[in-house]
């Protein structure tokens, strides 16, 4: 399968080479998350009761199908679309065990006219064009991120301890939805270089929408953990309407 996007061809699946990340997760409350993604049809996943989990990710994309680029994103941690409608705090804890949650990619501000093209199109992901500040080398990574002239969020993370097995190869499923779709994509991760920690964030918002949700959900407060992600290889393929 192929897409042509802004006249270039592009070849499924999707391939990152290189990139590096740094995020934080943080605890927020269920009942608001869920609120916010109830467009989507998808049902947030609960760690604890009445508790989810939202992250926020700065990846600077080094070299891949889709180019360099600067990317921001606020994800949830939510239940697979096939989890049945009963399903419990404890069978949340399962299959974030087990790998086979998801993550719902809710907001995805870029810096890149083709990679926001090609993510729209491609994979239904919400992709925006931004204004990025990021620096990924160093003990303590920074990322700004702002749009149409209004700060979204400032967000530093500190280099935590190296994880074991932390190049080990990982699959997730990535949500998404736009124009009144919901998708699902294969994501496939090689990373290296894995670094985490308990806290280890400041965040701070600006005056632009989007961090106007995130203070609903009790933010800036500090994070559950945080983790930098030295090379991170990644594949996309094909989203699945749901």
């Amino acid at each position: 399968m192929s897409y042509t996007i802004l006249g270039k061809k592009v070849e499924m699946p999707v391939e990152v080479r290189t990139a590096s990340a740094f995020m934080a997760l943080y605890s927020v409350p269920s009942a608001t998350a869920q609120s916010i993604i109830d467009y989507t049809g998808l049902t947030v996943l609960q760690y604890r009761p009445g508790r989810a989990l939202c992250g926020l990710v700065f990846v600077d994309y080094i070299d891949g199908d889709l180019g360099p680029y600067n990317e921001f994103g606020v994800t949830y941690m939510v239940r697979s679309h096939t989890a049945p409608p009963e399903t419990s705090v404890l069978g949340d804890l399962r299959s974030l065990a087990a790998g086979t949650a998801g993550a719902l990619i809710h907001e995805l501000p870029v810096d890149g006219e083709f990679t926001k093209a090609a993510g729209r199109e491609i994979w239904g992901f919400p992709k925006v064009l931004a204004e990025f500040d990021t620096e990924h080398v160093g003990s303590v990574k920074r990322g700004s991120v702002s749009r149409d002239g209004k700060l979204i969020t400032q967000l530093s993370v500190k280099s935590g301890v190296s994880v074991p097995g932390g190049g080990a190869n990982m699959s997730l499923a990535a949500y998404s939805h736009l124009d009144g779709v919901t998708r699902c994509t294969s994501w496939d991760m090689a990373p290296t270089g894995v670094k985490s920690r308990p806290g280890g964030a400041e965040v701070q918002l600006g005056s632009h929408p989007m961090a106007a949700e995130l203070r609903k959900l009790g933010l800036p407060r500090r994070a559950l953990m945080t983790t930098t992600i030295k090379n991170l290889a990644m594949t996309f393929g094909e989203a699945t309407v749901i």
